[in-house]
């Protein structure tokens, strides 16, 4: 795991504060939405709905949606954010207890307000969980909590966002939820014998869960490698599997960790020939370890083994053909992209944006420091649009409204 977007569609981008590279996929999966889910064409919202009109939404409450914030209200446009958690960060709050960014505080900021701590400290997860939500307060940012996008469609030149009881009207919408909403776990688990504790990555807090006895952690990249040094200094006999994913070098961090930066924002983008590369590597393989090494794994007195590749007698059997007899499983597998309530059609069509993707731009473009800048561009492209159509800054604000929607107008 990385310093990147809350992955998950449940409060921000991202469910998770990883940055999964294993994402190359996720413009397709935008496109193609659901356009076969029965209720997906003929959603009857006649005049019973709130309705309320902005000049742009933004789904998504987390740094992504924050980042959006700040530059849509630098340039003076109207907008809401809306997120589905009761609280802003929340999504980073939900992770296991131990959990620390992988980049220093320095390159952990939204565009406007530093991070309040060391600058070569790596902060807490609930430290960043912190300083989103005095983000939003700082800047007054206009977020609806508990205000969960069910759909997105178009409507003639506008977006309409469907919200439960309300629907939001838009000619700008923006996503920022991030592409991680699903727990990935492999169809074998559900061969493997119930006396055995599984628990996804996304559930898994501290030690204090798991079963006494062997542990095995299935993923080897950050996040399985944390959570696997993590129990075997409780006491557990611990193994992980999958295959490697190499580390970047401990000489990119040198300088306070500038030349990674440096790396991250400039080198490795889908501009350059590198990135472009390296993108479809990590696409098949999984980004690499940040800040630790297998080395350091195994020093935990981790014991690394082959990927899972079936199930014998109820236990998780290697492709070397060891049988593991563990008590406990953490799958550390990933996320599967969910973006069915985004009607399928509408990733080329005018006025709707993506920020906060893995690697949309760069490889820094899902963590909490490099959104920023992707942010920004996405503003100005929005402002610039809204001026050339001469409504720049002049969408009525319907806050509290209730226009009436025309009776039997479908979705």
């Amino acid at each position: 795991m990385c310093a990147a977007s809350a992955t998950a569609r449940s409060s921000s981008t991202g469910g998770s504060p990883t940055a999964c590279l294993r994402c190359s996929n996720w413009e397709s999966s935008v496109a193609r939405g659901n356009p076969r889910h029965p209720q997906w064409r003929r959603l009857d919202v006649r005049d019973a709905r709130r309705t309320e009109s902005f000049g742009v939404v933004v789904v998504g409450g987390g740094q992504a949606g924050l980042a959006m914030g700040y530059h849509l209200q630098r340039l003076g446009l109207e907008f809401v954010i809306l997120d589905a958690a009761a609280r802003v960060g929340q999504s980073w709050r939900e992770h296991w207890d131990s959990l620390r960014l992988f980049t220093p505080a320095r390159y952990d900021c939204l565009p406007g307000m530093p991070f309040p701590a060391a600058a070569n400290s790596f902060p807490t997860k609930d430290e960043m969980a912190d300083y989103l939500e005095e983000y939003a307060r700082r800047f007054a940012l206009p977020v609806r909590s508990q205000t969960r996008a069910n759909r997105v469609a178009r409507d003639g030149d506008r977006y309409l966002v469907e919200c439960g009881d309300a629907i939001f009207r838009t000619t700008e919408v923006v996503i920022a939820t991030g592409a991680h909403a699903i727990a990935s776990i492999p169809g074998l688990a559900a061969e493997v014998d119930t006396e055995v504790l599984q628990l996804h990555a996304q559930d898994y807090r501290n030690p204090a869960q798991l079963r006494p006895g062997p542990v095995l952690v299935v993923g080897a990249g950050n996040s399985g490698a944390e959570i696997a040094m993590e129990a075997a200094a409780a006491g557990h006999e611990t193994w992980l599997a999958g295959r490697t994913v190499g580390h970047i070098p401990s000489r990119a961090y040198a300088f306070g960790g500038r030349i990674f930066w440096l790396i991250a924002n400039h080198v490795v983008s889908r501009r350059h020939p590198l990135g472009r590369r390296l993108l479809a590597k990590m696409a098949s393989r999984g980004g690499p370890l940040i800040r630790l090494t297998i080395d350091d794994v195994t020093a935990s007195r981790v014991q690394l083994a082959s990927r899972v590749e079936g199930v014998s007698q109820g236990r998780p059997r290697l492709a070397d053909g060891r049988v593991v007899a563990a008590n406990s499983i953490v799958w550390c597998t990933g996320f599967s992209q969910d973006f069915s309530w985004i009607d399928a059609g509408l990733v080329e069509a005018p006025g709707f944006h993506l920020v906060g993707m893995p690697f949309q731009y760069k490889l820094a473009s899902a963590f909490v420091g490099g959104v920023g800048s992707d942010a920004g561009r996405i503003a100005r492209r929005i402002s610039a649009a809204r001026k050339r159509r001469g409504r720049a800054n002049h969408l009525p604000a319907l806050s509290s409204s209730h226009e009436k929607v025309t009776p039997g107008k479908a979705l």
